[in-house]
């Protein structure tokens, strides 16, 4: 297609575009340090919770995330576009700006929530944009610009904020998160116009009714959210033993007695509206039923794609502080210059004298191998990777002459010094902001559902490649090339997801459709964080075997390729009719 056949883009779609730099740059400058900060020590000001707390966090709060663009991109076609926008920045600036300043857990999940509420208002708003302001001749390169946008918000993210973290605290990460937020007001008041397509006339209950048509009925809500009620009840540890059962016993008790008797109440139902025909039920009184069912399924199988994908930023932090040297990246910054040494292996000496001053007295009384090893989790949170015994010399020396903590982390920043892994998210990001729009044209002819598979076999791979990290001299270089492999794989996958789902959906009804494109993600985090707190807990620390949880995340990646391909054969002709009623109206 050449260029005067291709559709020049809105001035929306450059506003929009820019306001996802802005949020995403807040976002992932917070994100891609969550799990560090979750799990720092409450003396370096982190949460100082363990590992199964942390994927509660990121399992639970994201999965609301992603499924609030339910209503509120319904919400938006009803109501427009840029009010939901100027909504979405009121309740993110001040709430993004209290994280760093609650530190108990259940006060930071209800901030964190109403953080989560904004940008569910925003992504379906801010997709449905781009969604509306292209066509057939310019969507794939569109969404392939979008994603471009959403990824320099990305990398500028998780650069700057470990440098943010290290010079001025963990409090000044949200801070700043705060303030990116806050300049979005400037681009919605004064250039953002409604897309062509306005607000519709209908009524709330009128949106709730076509959101059923897709999604399903109240009847299988009733079903589905007790049911992930239950998932996350069992792994907050909110459902207790009883005799000789086990938690994990009454839980899936709770979940078969669930499901027997939503059954059992369907078959009543449809029997006696069979005598009936003619007989109108409220809502509880029908039978469970799947809105668009082929659409339904997709999102399902892409919450597999969005549980692989979601462990870099919940598990590969945690991987490469706890079991990776990145010294060897370390020594090529510092071959580069001191401005990237100083930059991009910052370090906080003053901090890690602290840490040290702290923790020897408490050894000298406790030398155990437990208490070692928290001693050295505690430095390794100050990105400081020292043998244990050296370390379990050095703090005996300092419990008895404090003044050598100076001397000790003067000399351990030079020797040991590693990577803050935010910053190697940062590649993740950087590749796309520098490829996508390649990977974009060269990719925009082929097949979606072959790409989904590829894209996803991609990022599969590239979390199994960083896990053999472990253990290696070389192990920084590693675990940076399987970002940049997963990096290829996102590029392919990710934008085709989303341009898939604007391709069936009705104009006047696109935000909606990419508010339900959410479901995937909410899913995805639900499970990615649940499953990531039960790996990491039982594989990494208590049986030393990361390598084995990758493998895991691995193959359910495979499974997703998988049920892709079976998707592709048995139910692909329902969406091509989709886009067709799409096209046509």
């Amino acid at each position: 297609m050449t260029e005067a056949q291709r559709s020049p883009f809105h001035q929306s779609f450059y506003v929009a575009n820019c306001m996802e730099i802005l949020e995403r740059f807040a976002w992932y400058g917070m994100y891609t340090l969550l799990a560090l900060y979750i799990t720092s020590p409450v003396s370096q000001g982190g949460l100082g919770l363990n590992q199964s707390e942390k994927g509660l966090i990121m399992g639970i709060v994201p999965f609301f995330l992603y499924l609030f663009p339910i209503v509120s991109g319904a919400l938006a076609d009803r109501y427009g576009y840029k009010r939901m926008f100027i909504l979405s920045f009121i309740i993110m600036t001040p709430c993004y700006y209290l994280l760093g300043h609650i530190k108990d857990m259940g006060s930071f999940m209800a901030i964190f929530m109403l953080v989560a509420l904004g940008a569910g208002i925003f992504k379906p708003v801010v997709t449905g944009t781009i969604g509306r302001t292209t066509d057939a001749t310019n969507r794939g390169l569109g969404f392939g610009i979008f994603y471009m946008m959403v990824n320099i918000g990305g990398a500028l993210g998780p650069l700057i904020a470990p440098i943010i973290q290290k010079k001025l605290g963990w409090d000044w990460v949200f801070t700043f998160a705060a303030i990116w937020i806050a300049l979005n007001f400037i681009p919605v008041l004064f250039f953002y116009k409604e897309p062509s397509t306005q607000p519709t006339n209908k009524s709330f209950k009128q949106v709730m009714q076509e959101m059923q048509l897709v999604l399903g009925n109240g009847r299988l809500a009733l079903l589905i959210f007790p049911l992930l009620i239950i998932l996350v009840a069992y792994n907050a540890n909110l459902i207790p033993s009883l005799g000789n059962f086990s938690a994990g016993w009454i839980t899936l008790f709770l979940t078969m007695v669930l499901i027997v008797l939503s059954v059992l109440w369907d078959v009543f139902n449809l029997r006696t509206s069979k005598q009936n025909p003619l007989d109108i039920r409220p809502w509880y009184r029908q039978t469970m039923k799947i809105g668009n069912k082929a659409f339904m399924v997709y999102l399902l199988i892409m919450s597999g794609f969005w549980t692989v994908y979601l462990q870099l930023f919940i598990t590969l932090p945690s991987f490469v502080r706890d079991f990776v040297d990145t010294g060897d990246l370390v020594n090529a910054l510092h071959a580069l210059g001191p401005w990237f040494y100083d930059v991009f292996a910052a370090i906080n000496l003053d901090a890690i004298k602290e840490e040290l001053l702290r923790l020897a007295p408490t050894y000298t009384v406790n030398a155990t191998s437990g208490s070692l090893e928290s001693a050295r989790a505690a430095m390794a949170s100050l990105d400081i990777r020292v043998p244990t015994a050296e370390l379990s010399s050095a703090l005996l020396q300092i419990s008895n002459e404090p003044a050598l903590a100076s001397q000790y982390a003067n000399t351990w920043a030079e020797k040991y010094r590693q990577i803050n892994p935010g910053t190697l998210l940062g590649l993740d990001f950087l590749m796309i902001v520098f490829c996508q729009i390649l990977i974009s044209n060269l990719i925009k002819k082929w097949p979606v559902l072959p790409t989904l598979i590829a894209g996803t076999a991609l990022v599969s791979f590239g979390l199994w490649f960083g896990s053999l990290a472990h253990g290696l001299v070389m192990g920084g270089t590693l675990v940076a090339t399987s970002i940049l492999i997963f990096a290829t794989g996102e590029m392919i996958a990710s934008p085709k997801s989303q341009e898939y789902v604007a391709s069936f959906a009705p104009q006047d009804k696109v935000a909606m459709f990419m508010g339900y494109y959410f479901v995937a993600l909410a899913l995805g985090n639900l499970f990615g964080g649940l499953l990531s707190g039960w790996l990491y807990q039982t594989f990494a620390i208590d049986m030393s075997q990361p390598n084995m949880m990758w493998s895991i995340i691995g193959l359910l990646g495979l499974f997703t390729c998988l049920a892709l391909y079976i998707f592709s054969k048995t139910m692909q002709h329902d969406i091509e009719k989709q886009q067709q009623l799409a096209e046509v109206n």
